[in-house]
């Protein structure tokens, strides 16, 4: 029985689920409306998407939960301290449980099944729902992705017909590039719950956090001809941090879902495909908080109804399947309840007492030449429930000195613990050489922060200072007074390229230096920009006056200084000063592209750095007039055999600079605009017989699916303008390697000897992988073409090689071309 005062999915959208794809819009008015009308449901929005799309969760729980909620949250997250937690009574206790759905936007199933889950939790009478509301505390997220459900929904409704089409090469089930399954920005949302780095993904932790809850599902789609999916997943890629227990209790609840789906005769699986290694994605995030993070993964139907290999699919079946396993974890979890209450206090009990017996105690980290990527990182680990406090003492670490005005700490001995762990560590060995997802995420080499780990001898509490509580407020501000001669800006601090174009556009000449000086004291590395006073489009003042506030804004160190002449070094007049142009620039995006590359490239400049972006269609490149841009980015793909390559080769010749990364360097070498020889493995004798079975870890075991390594880096050259350091860590996937040119300017960026830092990659590619070169500069005609074998915009959080990406687009066209490989007049490879 349902209460009848309770709207149905049906009465409020004027069709039943499963029958047309449900728009956001749609979802929300829906979930507004259980709310107005529930004593059970109370509705909070969170956050909103960059496309202005409410985020929100449902609080579902009994109403006499709801009067005493604060209280039940309070001994909740009591739980998570193990100097309280011995005294809660467990039995006493509601479970937590977070419901989230199609993270992906074009895998609708979940989101489509929210509102049927809300409402049987809403309306239903029986004693078994009753007793669920009692004892469990139901955190209800409709839609993980609303600007990517919004997408695919528009799409898949467009081209439903009134009698339903299920030929799989019928439109309605091929969407048009870049599809839904992004946010706005074209990121994967589910592989940002540890990078933090989108308002989707920011909002959601601290709903996350507010609760700590027990279990998180998150409901998925895959391939159309597969069946169902439940975790856990292949137990060998577990990752080693997490608790053997909570592939268990993973175990456990999966047979809750095996028996919902027998009921129903869906065929389904576990223990294959997928895995619990990333913390990154939403099915493990919570292993490592003390929860039980679960995958589900439906078999998609893609539009309404398809033909499988188990004959058609109706979108109908998608959504009931997920309603089925939804219901099956609420049931599990009622029943598990004191199993899973216990395991999560044990989970924080033993974290303590891991912390104690660790040999490291601390992580050290600072970055005085560049404090923005420093607050970033501070701000990511706090998202994640993780104290951070000022250095207290000074500490001599591996890598050099770190003193309490300039470094912070991070004490292993908090309840983030296992995390944190999750965070800082390096790994280079591993159980299994296969990867869902990739086999390294760590975060201070992202960001490129000189970081140490503190051993238990070193290691005293007065090593902690105070906590850092408002990270903002470790931003420089500026105090810029008027100079006499002109200012010089730090290119090294992180949002300078955002500066740099703010002054540009605004018509001021900006030069930047090719060699260091010293000036009134102070010195002044290569990459500096200097403002200078005179022959300006604006007055002296007003160009302080923007400066100071430009500055302020971006958190961007500037000096005013009075004379143009340098103690050491070049003078500010020298010729090695070159003038800085306005970038325009534009990214190719579009069919064969990859759409995570681009939108990454996207999400910097327009998100970090302020600065307008042409999206340039690949199918427009022919007859698009190229000489509005200075700079034209390729990112990964694959582009075959693109119409328009001789109006980007007219471009290039008449002084453009194309940025090429990943495997668009292969497209460029094919066609003969970037002169470079490759490395490859030499072909292997035969050696033996293999069994069948081993045929895709074999291959897969070659593939290098997210891994860290190190590079040497030549600073005085343009494209290494604000590097702080001579070694930098990247981000690399693929297994293109580029031999070193023969010109010993060319190549900027350079693998060591010892590359690897973190991750998995096999030993044949590690040794192709040794001095090849990072990144090489050609030329062709008056062009720049800067290849990029890695991605230094990886997922929004590679902080630490965002500028190579700024440097390129900034200063690309004035490298000097005898520091370049030169392409032929006729395109093909060879000297000029």
């Amino acid at each position: 029985p349902y209460d009848p005062a309770i709207p149905t999915p049906e009465s409020r959208f004027g069709f039943q689920v499963g029958e047309w794809h449900l728009s956001h819009d749609k979802l929300v008015g829906y979930m507004r409306a259980l709310a107005q009308a529930s004593d059970r449901v109370v509705l909070q929005e969170f956050a909103r998407t960059y496309e202005g799309r409410p985020l929100m969760v449902l609080i579902i729980t009994s109403p006499e939960n709801h009067r005493n909620l604060e209280t039940i949250q309070a001994e909740h997250l009591a739980l998570t301290d193990p100097a309280r937690s011995a005294q809660l009574d467990l039995s006493a206790m509601p479970a937590v449980v977070y419901q989230g759905f199609s993270i992906h936007g074009n895998e609708p199933s979940g989101a489509n099944a929210a509102p049927l889950v809300a409402y049987h939790l809403a309306a239903g009478q029986s004693d078994e729902v009753r007793r669920l509301l009692d004892e469990v505390v139901i955190l209800l997220d409709p839609s993980f992705n609303p600007d990517g459900l919004q997408r695919f929904s528009t799409w898949a409704n467009m081209h439903k017909s009134k009698n339903l089409v299920s030929d799989v090469q019928s439109r309605e089930f091929d969407e048009v590039w870049p599809r839904g399954r992004t946010n706005h920005y074209w990121f994967d949302l589910n592989r940002d719950w540890l990078p933090s780095q989108h308002p989707e993904s920011q909002g959601r932790l601290r709903v996350f956090h507010q609760w700590k809850p027990n279990i998180l599902t998150d409901h998925h789609e895959m391939g159309s001809d597969r069946t169902f999916f439940f975790q856990p997943g292949i137990p060998s890629r577990t990752n080693p941090i997490t608790p053997p227990e909570n592939q268990t209790l993973s175990a456990r609840i999966g047979t809750y879902h095996a028996a919902a789906l027998d009921q129903i005769g869906s065929l389904y699986y576990s223990e294959e495909s997928y895995d619990d290694f990333y913390y990154g994605k939403g099915s493990s995030y919570p292993d490592v908080n003390g929860g039980i993070g679960i995958l589900f993964e439906q078999a998609s139907s893609r539009g309404h109804l398809r033909d499988t290999d188990h004959g058609p699919m109706s979108f109908a079946f998608t959504i009931r399947n997920q309603v089925r396993t939804a219901l099956s974890t609420l049931r599990a979890a009622r029943e598990m309840r004191t199993d899973l209450l216990d395991y999560q206090r044990r989970f924080f009990l033993t974290a303590r007492e891991g912390a104690a017996k660790h040999p490291v105690q601390a992580y050290v980290f600072s970055e005085p030449d560049d404090p923005a990527r420093v607050v970033r990182f501070i701000e990511l680990l706090q998202r994640h429930d993780i104290d951070v406090y000022h250095l207290g003492r000074r500490w001599q670490g591996p890598s050099g000195t770190y003193t309490p005005a300039e470094a912070y700490i991070v004490p292993m001995q908090q309840r983030q613990f296992r995390l944190i762990r999750g965070i800082f560590e390096r790994q280079t060995e591993f159980r299994d050489s296969l990867f869902y997802d990739v086999s390294t995420w760590t975060l201070p080499l992202a960001f490129d922060l000189r970081h140490d780990p503190m051993p238990k001898s070193d290691f005293r509490p007065e090593m902690l200072g105070e906590a850092v509580t408002d990270p903002a407020t470790l931003l420089p501000r500026s105090n810029l007074s008027p100079a006499r001669y002109a200012y010089l800006i730090d290119w090294r601090d992180y949002y300078a390229p955002a500066v740099a174009h703010a002054l540009l556009k605004k018509g001021l000449r900006c030069k930047v230096a090719s060699r260091s000086f010293t000036l009134e004291g102070n010195t002044y590395p290569p990459g500096t920009l200097l403002l200078p006073l005179q022959n300006q489009a604006l007055a002296p003042q007003a160009i302080h006056d923007l400066l100071a506030s430009l500055a302020n804004q971006y958190a961007v160190r500037v000096r005013a200084v009075g004379t143009g002449q340098s103690d050491s070094g070049v003078d500010l007049g020298s010729p090695t000063f070159d003038n800085v142009p306005l970038p325009k620039v534009a990214i190719l995006v579009g069919g064969g592209v990859s759409g995570y590359d681009a939108g990454e490239l996207w999400h910097l400049f327009d998100q970090r750095y302020d600065m307008p972006v042409t999206l340039l269609d690949v199918d427009n490149l022919s007859r698009a007039d190229l000489s509005r841009y200075t700079a034209i980015i390729l990112p990964g793909g694959r582009y075959g055999s693109l119409r328009g390559l001789n109006n980007l080769k007219d471009w290039l010749r008449k002084g453009g600079t194309l940025l090429a990364l990943e495997n668009a360097v292969q497209w460029a070498k094919s066609q003969g605009l970037l002169n470079v020889e490759t490395k490859s493995r030499t072909e292997e004798k035969n050696s033996g017989r293999r069994p069948y079975e081993k045929l895709g870890p074999d291959f897969g075991a070659q593939l290098i699916g997210g891994s860290i390594f190190e590079v040497e880096v030549d600073r005085t050259h343009p494209l290494a303008f604000g590097f702080t350091r001579e070694r930098l860590p990247v981000f690399r996937q693929g297994t293109l390697f580029l031999q070193p040119p023969k010109n010993p300017y060319a190549a900027p960026l350079v693998y060591t000897e010892q590359p690897l830092l973190s991750g998995y990659i096999s030993a044949e590619n590690l040794e192709l992988l040794k001095n090849s070169a990072q990144t090489v500069v050609g030329s062709f005609g008056s062009g720049r073409i800067i290849a990029v074998t890695d991605n230094p915009n990886f997922r929004a959080f590679w902080y630490g090689t965002n500028r190579l990406t700024a440097n390129a687009v900034f200063f690309g066209g004035l490298i000097d071309g005898r520091a370049t490989v030169r392409a032929s007049r006729n395109g093909r490879n060879g000297e000029e």
